[in-house]
């Protein structure tokens, strides 16, 4: 077989990896919209989408991780081509965790459906989570296009979505001051908002690793982040 031969089917491999990862990335953006209007609407058969939708999501992620070690086991990419599947590898490992975060947020609007509604505050967190989305988008069309500029702007917009995160913790911190028998529904919007922050963590990385792969060097500057709240029993979902 020929080096260009092998070159070709490199690419064609590679392009599929790709195309999966483009695929990944829109369900993943569905999910986090949903599952915020699951949140504002009550819709528990949407939640229940979302939910159940994390399955599919997560065995793309596999797929991708099974295509991509078959193409560095087959084809014995170059350093560079390397690094483009490691990253492609990276970008469907975030992505699997965005979806993680919203199936968590789908559970909890089921919660919060049987609760007394804190006002203001579904809508507040889907205006977050569309702020994510977005910068989720083009983080992806910045990987597409090999967009460093537009990877940069993604990575500076991340402290919009801290600056949501902080507002919305003070002003839960206030709904549970003022009446006690706010603080379980109020806990559970937290931990949903904080979520969506972490959401833009993840969309700042996936910016990150555009940065990387196509300058070969991460970022200079340590990432543009808002002064942070102090928070209240934030861990893991």
């Amino acid at each position: 077989m020929s080096d260009q031969h092998i070159l070709r089917a490199f690419d064609r491999d590679l392009e599929t990896c790709q195309a999966l990862v483009m695929r990944m990335g829109g369900m993943v953006e569905t999910a986090i919209l949903e599952a915020a209007q699951a949140l504002e609407t009550r819709d528990e058969d949407l939640a229940e989408k979302v939910r159940k939708g994390d399955e599919a999501i997560d065995a793309l992620e596999e797929k991708i991780n099974e295509e991509a070690a078959r193409l560095i086991t087959l084809r014995a990419p170059t350093a560079s081509d390397l690094r483009t599947v490691l990253t492609v590898m990276k970008i469907s490992a975030s992505l699997e965790r965005v979806g993680d975060y919203a199936k968590n947020m789908a559970k909890r609007a089921h919660v919060l459906g049987q609760m007394s509604a804190i006002t203001g505050a579904a809508g507040s967190l889907r205006r977050m989570a569309k702020t994510v989305v977005a910068m989720l988008s083009d983080a992806l069309d910045a990987y597409n296009t090999r967009d460093v500029a537009l990877a940069e702007d993604v990575r500076n917009r991340d402290r919009d979505v801290d600056q949501m995160y902080n507002a919305l913790f003070r002003e839960f911190l206030t709904h549970m001051m003022e009446d006690p028998r706010n603080i379980t529904a109020c806990m559970h919007l937290h931990f949903i908002a904080k979520n969506i922050e972490r959401m833009g963590d993840h969309a700042t990385t996936i910016s990150e690793q555009v940065i990387y792969l196509v300058t070969g060097s991460q970022p200079e500057e340590g990432r543009p982040k808002a002064e942070s709240v102090t928070t209240i029993g934030v861990g893991e979902d």
